[in-house]
Formats: structure tokens, sequence, C-alpha cells
């Protein structure tokens, strides 16, 4: 559809609008103020933040939990620079996003204009594409090429530099170029005035009237029948088969229900981990929570789906090598890496799993290996009981969590940024269907809280959405409670105080006998939250517990964010947990 556009950042609004963004996540500048200007004219929110980090962190998460693109604008230089870490983060979660910078006017670029860096070495090796501008008419097709380019493949962030002098009609940016070139009447001042009118020109021809089209539909690559067949037939040989689910399977985030049928008729025990957690539900008789190492061990048939062989897997040496090792991802890098699989299924890890479901069955030899896995997690989750029943001066961070896991709603999302607090979360919180959990991934990024929140709570409108926050890693995202309590996000927000780095101080203190840098105040994390316009609460005795709990939620269910500060006793349960 043609449409007559006001200004180049309404070129990016529509094209954005057509692709059928909802939302664009942001920090304020000059340099991208039309877009936002734009996009709240044509109907799209605009959820502004106070780190550009938290916005990339939120358009992450929108792309997670709905499967398309997320979007986030940042302003030249320094507001890039900031995103880096977010936008690393996603690129390693494999999410799609659309990353749009601002930059210096182009003729003045090179030249010490405000904010005027090279942005392309800074933000390509993170991006799938780095777009730079340089017409206004090119700005709407450029917004569609990325958006079905963030969705190609292996998912992942795209970059739009859009330059101020696009962004603004067409009558202003010819009056502040006549301004820059003065009215003098030598040679060079009017050499300079005619390349100055010559380049606004070439800027702004065929911008009128714009060509606005929806992006073409996203179509998730399928490995081919031959891989299949393979993988049908390794687990038909197989006494002790075991499946792993990583977030790369849930990329299509429409298909998770249909995706949870699947695995439940394959009949595989399985082990779900980052946004595969959850898939299930809280309970499925073929979901096992612990010991996934002894297993992987014993398994003489493995199936990875989107789960790459790194740290989190030994490397491959978790997976013993006479099993018979299945990898389904859409990257060939992800699916050999560190470890040659039998049965390589190049293509979408959801789609080959409901594939494969159509033609294996299970067989009746599983049944006494399906005990053996779920006598373990009865034997453990026991332990874990017994854990957290030891009594101390404040509260024992397993029984928070046994009593959250029964207290949170049937249908809350968990997002989890943190150390020690949230590994012993994954442990014991069961989310509670599928993409209801959302951690940083494989880049172990802290400070992802606030903005996969504000994601989160944009993608899910009217779900209970908790934070788990550790009291190291709740510095960056403090001052976003402000963005929560200004925009209407009531979100539950749980700070794990321990008074230190406790994951890091763990195995320094015990391999270097010092603690340096490494411990923290007990500081009044709630009454941040006050000063911000959210309630604060402050747990420090277990006889509290509960009714902490049921008040953060009826804060929550008010409408007004709550910040719980729990004061932790110190535990043996996370001992040499630290990754490499």
């Amino acid at each position: 559809m043609t449409q007559t556009l006001s200004h180049g950042g309404d070129h990016v609004a529509a094209a954005l609008q057509a692709a059928g963004a909802d939302c664009i996540f942001t920090l304020c500048g000059g340099h991208i103020a039309p877009i936002l200007s734009g996009a709240k004219a044509r109907g799209l929110r605009i959820v502004d933040t106070r780190d550009e980090a938290t916005a990339v962190f939120a358009a992450d998460a929108q792309a997670r939990l709905t499967g398309r693109p997320g979007v986030a604008a940042v302003t030249a230089g320094p507001g890039i620079s900031n995103a880096i870490t977010a936008l690393k983060n996603a690129q390693l979660a494999q999410s799609p996003l659309l990353l749009i910078g601002g930059a210096a006017p182009t003729a003045l670029q090179g030249r010490g204009a405000l904010q005027d860096i090279d942005q392309r070495p800074l933000v390509a090796p993170h991006v799938k594409r780095f777009y730079k501008l340089r017409r206004v008419a090119e700005l709407a097709s450029a917004v569609r090429e990325a958006w079905a380019l963030a969705l190609e493949g292996v998912p992942g962030p795209v970059f739009l530099e859009c330059p101020v002098d696009l962004l603004y009609d067409e009558a202003s940016i010819r009056g502040w170029y006549l301004e820059a070139a003065g009215k003098g009447t030598a040679l060079a001042d009017r050499a300079l005035r005619w390349y100055l009118n010559r380049h606004a020109a070439r800027m702004f021809a065929g911008s009128t009237a714009v060509q606005i089209a929806a992006p073409p539909a996203a179509v998730a690559p399928q490995c081919g029948e031959g891989a299949l067949e393979r993988a049908a037939a390794a687990l038909a040989r197989a006494e002790r088969p075991l499946l792993v689910i990583g977030s790369q399977a849930l990329l299509r985030a429409g298909r998770a229900e249909a995706l949870a049928e699947a695995v439940g008729r394959l009949g595989v025990p399985v082990y779900l981990s980052g946004m595969g957690r959850g898939l299930l539900g809280r309970e499925h008789p073929l979901q096992r929570r612990h010991a996934r190492r002894n297993a992987l061990r014993e398994a003489d048939c493995v199936l990875l789906a989107g789960v790459p062989c790194d740290f989190r897997l030994d490397y491959g040496k978790h997976v013993r090598r006479s099993a018979t090792l299945i990898a389904a991802n859409r990257s060939r890098k992800d699916a050999t890496l560190n470890r040659r699989p039998d049965v390589l299924a190049l293509g979408d890890a959801g789609d080959f799993i409901e594939r494969l479901a159509a033609q294996a069955s299970p067989r009746a030899e599983w049944v006494a290996w399906l005990e053996t896995l779920a006598g373990r997690d009865r034997a453990r989750e026991a332990d874990i009981d017994q854990q957290a029943a030891v009594a101390g001066e404040h509260i024992n961070p397993l029984a928070f969590f046994r009593a959250m896991d029964r207290e949170a709603a049937p249908d809350a999302i968990f997002v989890a940024d943190g150390g020690d607090f949230v590994s012993t979360a994954s442990y014991v919180l069961r989310a509670r269907g599928p993409l209801a959990w959302l951690d940083p991934g494989a880049f172990g990024t802290l400070g992802v809280g606030a903005g996969f929140a504000l994601g989160a709570a944009q993608a899910r409108p009217g779900r209970e959405l908790w934070i788990v926050f550790g009291d190291g890693a709740c510095g960056w995202s403090l001052a976003e409670i402000d963005s929560f309590v200004r925009q209407g996000f009531a979100v539950i927000m749980v700070v794990g105080n321990d008074a230190g780095w406790t994951q890091i101080a763990r195995e320094q203190v015990k391999m270097l006998k010092d603690d340096v840098a490494t411990v923290l105040a007990r500081s009044d994390y709630h009454r941040v939250a006050e000063g911000f316009g959210a309630a604060g609460l402050c747990l420090k005795q277990a006889d509290a517990l509960l009714p902490a709990l049921q008040q953060a939620r009826a804060l929550a269910a008010q409408g007004r964010p709550v910040l719980l500060n729990v004061w932790l006793d110190k535990t043996e349960f996370r001992e040499g947990s630290l990754s490499m």
C-alpha cells in the first residue's frame, strides 16, 4: 500500500506497524524523537526506560514470548554503546529483535558532531546485519527487510542506523542546512550551499509517497526426512533414551502447546532448560528435574533439541561416547559444537520433535528407565525438603522458594536475574507452563531483570509477574522501578538479600581464602522501591514468610509494583556451583 508520510520517523513507524509491532522500548534522545512520535501517533505503545540496555532486554523478552521481533530504539553514540551487552545477550539467545539506533546528520558524520562515532565496528559483530541508511525512501523497506531477516534461519538481532536528518520533515532539514551554510558570498560559501542543497535533494528523493508492505511470513527451516528416519530408528533401538529441550525449540512461540503434546506422545524422559522450562507444566510424568548429569551419562540415546554441547553439558562430556547422539538445531555450528552428533537434524528443533513424535512410539523397555529417573527425583526432592526445614536467624532460601512455589498464581511468569539465589530457585521454583520462565541464557548476563519484566508485561498483560533478583544483580534494575510505577506495570520483585556476591564468594573464598570484592551490605532495597512510588516490604523472620508473599501478591493485584526484600541465611546448598 502506498502511503503519504509526513517525515522519516513516520516512515519507520508505518513499516513497524505493517510488520505487526505493537510497542517500542526506548530511552528517549533527540536523534530518534521522530520515530517515537510517529509510532505513538499510529497507536504503538512507547515504553520508556532509564537505561538503553533495559530497552533492549525488554525487546528480547517480548520476542521470546511472542515469536516475533521485539523493537528497541536508542539514541546515537553512548545510547548505542550502552545497549551492547543486551544486544549480545539477544544474539547468543537467538532472539529476533530490531534495534533502531540514531546517528549524527549524514552531512556532519566524521566532522565531530554530537555523539558521532563510527557505530558499525561497535555493533556489527553482534547482529545479523547492520543497515546504514542514507535516503528517506529506504527507511520503510529496510525495516521490512530487517524484520524478515531477524526471523530467518537462526533468529537474531538486526540493527538499523537512522541518521537524524533522515527522520525529520524535509522543510525542517533544508532549513537547518541553509542555516548551517550561512549567507556568505565567497566561492566556498556558495559551494557549500550548493552541496548541501544537492545532498538534501538526494536524501529526500522519492520519499513523498512510499510503498508500505508487511514482511513475508517467516518459514521455519525443516530437517530432511533422512535425519528424521535415522532418529526414529535410533529411538526404536534405545533402552534408555533421554531428551533435552532448550530455548531454541520454543522459537515458534505459537507452537508451544503442540510441542508439549508431541513430547508427551514421544514418551521419552525429558529435561527442560532455558525457555523450555515449563513446557510440560508443573508436573508431568516424563519431566525430570534433578541429576541430569547422571542421566545423560547412563542414556544410550540422547536427543538434544535446540541445545548445544557448551559448558552446560560439560562441552559434550556428559554424553557417553557409546550413546547415539541426535542433535536437532537450526544452527550447524551449535549442533556440532564440541561433539559431532551421530544424527544431525539441521532445522527447527520444535518442528523436528513434532514430526518425530508422528513416527516414533514409546517402548515397554523404557518403563524401568523412567522409574529409575523418577526415583532419583523423589530422593532429591526429599533432600531439598530436609534442607528447607533447617531454621536459622532469618530466611532459608529453599524454604522461601518452596513457599513461593505454592503461593504464586497458576499462570505466573518468573524472570530470573541473579547468581546463587536464582540458581537455588531453578531447583525449587516450577515454571507454570510454556514460556513462563525467562533467564538470560548462555551469556549469563546479570541485569536482565527489569527489562525482561517490561517485555513480559507487554507480551502477556494481566499475568502475575515475578522477578527473582539476587541482591547483587538487582543493582542494575532498581532505577527501573520508576519505569514500572509510571507506566503501570505491577511487578512483584523479590530480592534475595544475603549481603554478598555469594555465587562468586563460594569458590573464591575456598580457593583463595579471600572474600575481596564479594561482600555487600544488608541494604534497604524495599526503601528504594518506596522512594520510586512502589510498595516495599522487608522479610526477616520465617514466621512472616507466608503473610509477606500474600501481601505482595495482593498489592500487585491492585496494580502496584512491590519489592520484597528477603533477608537470607547462608546455606551450603549451592557449594561447588562455579561454571566456566
